[in-house]
């Protein structure tokens, strides 16, 4: 049995073998649609988020998980003398982490619980989370497995395309200049992650601008293709589209593995329809 265990969050984009090869401990966010609330991944689906999202009058509103819910995980992966290592969702996203260390402190296990702001989410959160669960399983030092999270997070782009701004703009997320952007016809947004912190890195009028986000990304990721060994493609409502660009990746280099799979709801409620980001780390 691994002395270190692996908690994060459901904004995290894993995939159901990777979860259940690393035993990886997944605590759902809540979200409330119109009133009715649901727990992430357990009564809802993400494509079903996203019809619902259509569907709904009002902008869902997500909640990070109860500090009792976490002190129900933590005391439960802690109970064979184990270590957890946290990773979660960027502070500035939501207050996820503060509950786990909350919840820590008050199960008693705040020296046996290890928490590590991921600074991003979705997949560039899963990298981070993969990496310390490979390294528990290798027999790695708690020293070791955080250096190792700690490298790739230093080395993680997070480029995303918001074709849409209303979400944004009715969650708050972009502040002051949420409202200039408003007032433009047809804008889309570039938005970038430094340090834990979402900004907009550009701003441009319809596709053309879309295309070409796409073409500097798919350069950078030639520029780097033999330090690239993973891209995570994530989107709300796009699939179709979302393979296209996938398979430019893997022309660039046919050993990067892509995994295309739909964001989690806590990243589709502000970013909207027809988001889509392309998450990735050098070596």
């Amino acid at each position: 049995m691994s002395k270190f265990k692996i908690m994060t969050d459901s904004s995290v984009q894993l995939t159901q073998e990777e979860i259940k090869k690393y035993n990886i401990t997944v605590v759902p966010l809540t979200i409330t649609i119109d009133g009715k609330n649901y727990v992430d991944g357990v009564d809802i689906s993400r494509r079903d988020f996203v019809k619902k999202m259509n569907e709904s009058e009002e902008l869902p509103k997500t909640s990070q998980p109860s500090i009792g819910r976490f002190v129900d995980v933590i005391k439960d992966l802690t109970s064979d003398g184990s270590e957890v290592i946290g990773i979660f969702l960027s502070k500035t996203l939501s207050g996820t982490i503060d509950a786990a260390r909350q919840a820590a402190e008050i199960a008693g296990k705040s020296d046996e619980v290890h928490i590590v702001d991921s600074e991003l989410t979705d997949r560039a959160e899963g990298f981070q989370v993969l990496a310390a669960a490979k390294d528990s399983q290798a027999g790695k030092t708690l020293d070791e497995i955080l250096a190792h999270v700690d490298h790739i997070k230093k080395n993680q782009k997070l480029r995303m395309m918001v074709v849409n701004l209303n979400n944004l703009i009715k969650g708050g997320r972009l502040g002051p200049l949420a409202g200039k952007i408003a007032t433009l016809l047809n804008i889309r947004i570039e938005l970038h992650m430094p340090g834990g912190n979402l900004e907009v890195a550009k701003k441009g009028r319809g596709k053309k601008f879309s295309k070409a986000f796409d073409q500097r990304v798919l350069d950078d990721i030639a520029v780097n293709k033999d330090k690239i060994h993973e891209v995570g493609i994530s989107y709300v409502d796009t699939p179709e589209v979302m393979e296209k660009l996938a398979q430019k990746i893997k022309e660039i280099n046919p050993e990067i593995n892509v995994l295309v799979q739909e964001t989690s709801p806590i990243i589709a409620t502000h970013a909207g329809h027809g988001a889509y980001a392309i998450l990735y780390y050098t070596e």
